[in-house]
């Protein structure tokens, strides 16, 4: 007797088509699972035959085999505890064989049949679109997989709902998609006293995707700032809203089954390893640079991370991506985010204070700042110091514009940028690079000198001069300019040629 189920396996937020292959013959009774499982899947065996023995079903005293193929493909996860169970009871002939056949599952079993929610329901579900399958999953995770609208949802509580449905004495209800969770208010920048170069700054980068850098004494507000970027950026589109989810569902950050509009906002502590900021670990699961994809990664304390850890940003910030790569996998995710980096002049922090500042200064500020390379500065294109408020100032009434204000420029200008590219490759002002750059942001003679003397006198890298247009192109986006004039360039190299180092 043999039968088979299907499932999948995880490597980043693809899922690979798994069969799971049930065969049940004479010999020494025994319960084997093949195919290159982990701990959690090889451990399904004694979860799926308590299961069975709810549901009053005792396994043969015959040899049961579990072969999970393709049998050179790492299993990992409780997930395949129902396509198991499915496939063994198919093979019994208890439930028909073709309709097991049909489905795609995915569930973890506690021992007494109750169906336990897992991770990666949503990429789980688009594998079984792409199969032409419904997709059979625990109740929990039912909301999350109808995303994916091209696929049927089977949620079921237990594993004898399971048995019902495909008996047909009580088909299971096809699961509707959760809520969509809008994009919150926020924290709004009229709250923020002062510093208007500094919002100015976030206005550019949230409407380029521009990295920025902040630098300045504790207390200047450049927490404060950061916090307030979420409020001034576009909402999610559906197309982005799902890539992001597939993410976070692998992750198990999704909320009751709902997608959010909201840009993700990650800021770790920089305390934070390697394998939480990349990516790695058990399953080489998803880092936070890959849990910010389309939103913000905040990095506060910015020298304060481990040397290697700010190196491995270099090539995801390029790339937009980033492979985790172990001894027995490759793993790639996505990991387009907008960087912000904070950091203090030098460890102290009071640099630019004589009355504070140690006996060091400025050889403090230096050695600290230095622990940046020159490589991953060069990879910022906006740059600013953020000076301290003066305790007077706090009692004045609060100055620029709200959040609202600056979030309509920002969606116009991420407007612009979508018309002008396309759908292609480059989604935004900060993707543009080669030819392409060239013909979105030429500027006009008078700009084109300017950059040019720029380059000469401070020693622009190429990497530097393209970031440049880059920005005076966002700039000239926000002023509804289809041309880049003189003033946009400035602008831009302000923001590049500071104080800040690098």
């Amino acid at each position: 007797m043999a039968a088979c189920a299907h499932t999948v396996a995880f490597e980043g937020i693809e899922a690979r088509p798994v069969e799971v292959q049930c065969a049940v013959t004479p010999g020494l009774p025994g319960f084997a699972v093949v195919g290159l499982p982990d701990k959690a899947v090889s451990e399904a065996r004694e979860r799926v035959r308590a299961a069975l023995n709810g549901l009053s079903i005792a396994l043969p005293s015959k040899r049961i085999t579990i072969n999970l193929s393709p049998a050179d493909l790492p299993k990992e996860g409780s997930h395949f505890d129902l396509p198991v169970a499915l496939a063994l009871l198919a093979a019994l002939e208890i439930l028909p064989h073709d309709a097991v056949d049909g489905v795609m599952a995915i569930g973890e079993l506690s021992l007494d049949g109750t169906l336990v929610p897992v991770v990666g329901a949503l990429p789980a579900a688009m594998a079984a679109a792409e199969a032409d399958r419904a997709l059979v999953c625990p109740l929990a995770c039912g909301a999350e997989a109808a995303w994916v609208g091209a696929a049927q949802v089977l949620a079921a509580r237990n594993l004898s709902e399971v048995v019902r449905h495909f008996t047909g004495q009580h088909p299971l209800t096809p699961s509707e998609a959760g809520e969509v969770h809008p994009a919150g208010a926020g924290r709004d920048l009229s709250e923020v006293k002062g510093q208007e170069r500094a919002k100015r700054a976030l206005e550019i980068a949230a409407a380029g995707r521009h990295h920025l850098l902040m630098t300045g004494p504790p207390g200047a507000g450049k927490s404060m700032l950061t916090a307030r970027l979420p409020g001034i950026l576009p909402p999610l589109s559906p197309a982005e809203a799902l890539e992001t989810s597939m993410i976070h569902s692998l992750a198990g950050l999704l909320d009751a089954g709902g997608i959010s509009l909201q840009r993700p906002f990650r800021e770790p502590h920089h305390t934070a390893s390697m394998a939480a900021i990349v990516g790695g670990g058990r399953g080489a699961k998803p880092g936070e640079i890959s849990l910010a994809h389309n939103g913000v990664l905040f990095l506060d304390e910015f020298p304060e991370f481990s040397r290697t850890v700010l190196e491995t940003l270099r090539q995801p910030i390029e790339t937009g991506e980033v492979v985790v790569a172990r001894a027995n996998a490759h793993v790639r995710y996505p990991a387009r985010f907008l960087l912000v980096a904070a950091a203090n002049p030098c460890r102290c922090g009071f640099l630019t204070d004589p009355a504070r500042a140690c006996s060091r200064a400025p050889q403090c500020g230096a050695d600290y700042l230095g622990r940046i390379s020159g490589p991953l500065m060069d990879r910022f294109d906006l740059r600013i110091e953020v000076p301290p408020v003066a305790w007077s100032d706090l009692d004045l009434p609060a100055t620029g514009e709200g959040s609202a204000a600056v979030a309509a420029r920002v969606a116009s200008a991420r407007a612009l940028q979508a018309r002008r590219y396309g759908g292609g490759p480059a989604r935004v002002n900060a993707d543009a690079e080669g030819r392409l750059l060239e013909e979105v942001a030429a500027p006009d003679e008078e700009g084109r000198d300017l950059l040019a003397r720029a380059a000469e006198r401070f020693g622009l890298t190429a990497r530097g001069y393209h970031r440049v247009l880059r920005v005076a192109r966002t700039i000239a986006d926000l002023d509804g300019s289809a041309a880049l004039h003189r003033p946009h360039v400035a602008e831009a190299l302000s923001f590049r040629l500071t104080g800040v180092p690098g």
